[in-house]
């Protein structure tokens, strides 16, 4: 592809081909038609929200950039599936609990109920806690061929003229690119083999490649990111891309890491840890597949902070990732991160990023009416670096200095006057009649045994002093 090939304006339908009809997929069509009803925004959406600066910032010309760019509206996608399992789009999104049943999926249940997926090139050896009866036969190579047959087929049943394919599928097992992945030939001769390197996603992303769709990736596992595939989109002239959708834990990685590195920041250590109770989080229970997404958490600081050229830095830092399968815990996946990093003359500071505590099991002495949601991000710095402590920094108080600042209207005293860039959580207040037994008789905060302060706050959870 050595010139631009030509663009095709947005005109007419777009088909969007989903492999995979679970929590993602359902929850992505089923917020479209909301918003093409009028039942709810599409908040998160770059191309239907973002706006894009023409000339100079004075000239306060910003328009959005659906209005800028000739992009598919919304009322123009059409959506196609594939899955294992059979269920309509109704179906599945109750099944997946993410959307609330009686607001946003009984007023467009005839719309997802029309949606049915179409036989999936499916295999539980690449995803082992999963398995349904709408499955493909035949070689990988014949059922590469059927789902091409299926593009071309929905696209005419449909009236489109352009269709894409977003993968939303499972995570697949952690493979690595080797012999079979290295030419299109190897490729489609692995295919007809029956290759077990060749995953069900490549299929996908070869017939998406083959029939002039382009084909994005939203999970971590090996997919068009081949040699093969590659090759094969740039004789065919098709755009692939993606590598996870990185909505979570991942996003607020690739948020706070360029942070660290654009002030040059060291990092000693990161402990993730996940708890989800969902079909992602059954998957993701196997070791094989949790492999996968392990590589990919772990692979973005090391692209983002570049330990080779600052070794200094990011030379030793150490990286930790846990997922836990949870089935209380439903589709509310919850992720907390321990982020030890440090700066001027080398002191150690502590960032804390987890669920507001309404997330949380709650916590001693609070009450248990009260339902907060949001993210805590806290700035520690323990009391053994007290003597030298850095500006900013938030000491760990002992129990007693909580108990003083505890029973204080602001929570400080006099000789405790806010600095500049401390971080200070506001404490949960008790509405006033609240019978809840184990109600701390003081009015703002608690502490735990171990000497640490307990502070739990609702939204907003934390806010800087100046």
């Amino acid at each position: 592809m050595d010139r631009p090939t030509e663009i095709k304006p947005a005109s007419g339908k777009l088909g969007v081909l989903l492999p995979g009809f679970g929590a993602v997929a359902t929850t992505f069509v089923a917020g479209v038609e909301a918003a093409r009803q009028g039942l709810a925004s599409p908040i998160g959406s770059l191309t239907q929200m973002n706006t894009i600066r023409l000339g100079k910032r004075t000239d306060n010309n910003t328009p959005l950039i659906k209005e800028f760019v000739p992009l598919a509206g919304m009322e123009d996608l059409v959506f196609g599936t594939w899955d294992p399992i059979p269920d309509d789009g109704y179906a599945s999104a109750l099944n997946a609990g993410v959307l609330h049943k009686e607001n946003h999926l009984d007023p467009i249940k005839d719309f997802l109920s029309s949606i049915k997926p179409m036989k999936a090139a499916f295999s539980p050896d690449y995803v082992k806690k999963l398995d349904g009866p709408n499955r493909k036969t035949g070689t990988k190579f014949e059922q590469a061929e059927e789902i091409r047959g299926d593009i071309r087929r929905f696209k005419e049943e449909n009236g489109c003229d352009r269709a894409v394919m977003v993968w939303c599928a499972s995570t697949e097992i952690f493979l690595r690119p080797g012999a079979t992945h290295e030419t299109i030939e190897s490729f489609e001769a692995a295919m007809k083999a029956d290759d077990e390197t060749i995953a069900p996603s490549m299929l996908y992303a070869y017939a998406a490649i083959m029939e002039g769709v382009p084909y994005a990736n939203g999970a971590p596992n090996l997919s068009a990111d081949i040699p093969a595939l590659e090759e094969l989109a740039k004789q065919k002239g098709v755009p692939i891309g993606g590598k996870d959708f990185k909505t979570g834990q991942t996003l607020m990685k690739t948020i706070l890491a360029p942070g660290f590195k654009t002030r040059m920041l060291g990092l000693s250590g990161w402990f993730s840890t996940n708890i989800l109770g969902n079909r992602d989080g059954e998957v993701l229970d196997d070791p094989e597949s949790f492999k996968t997404k392990e590589e990919s958490k772990l692979g973005a600081l090391e692209h983002i902070l570049q330990p080779d050229l600052y070794p200094e830095l990011y030379g030793n830092m150490y990286h930790k990732v846990r997922i836990n399968y949870y089935p209380p815990r439903g589709d509310n996946k919850e992720g907390w991160d321990n982020i030890d990093i440090f700066g001027w003359m080398g002191y150690h500071m502590q960032i804390k990023v987890g669920p507001g505590p309404g997330a949380l099991s709650r916590p001693r002495g609070t009450c248990r009416h009260e339902r907060h949601s949001g993210v805590a991000v806290l700035l520690l710095q323990g009391p053994a670096d007290r003597a030298r402590a850095l500006p900013g920094a938030r000491h760990l108080h002992p129990a007693l200095e909580a108990q003083e600042h505890a029973s204080l209207d602001d929570g400080r005293g006099d000789g405790h006057s806010p600095r500049r860039g401390v971080l200070r959580l506001t404490p949960l207040r008790h509405e006033v009649g609240c019978a809840c037994r184990g109600h701390p008789r003081r009015r703002r905060g608690s502490h735990d045994d171990d000497g640490i302060a307990a502070l739990w706050a609702p939204v907003p959870m934390a806010r800087v002093e100046e």
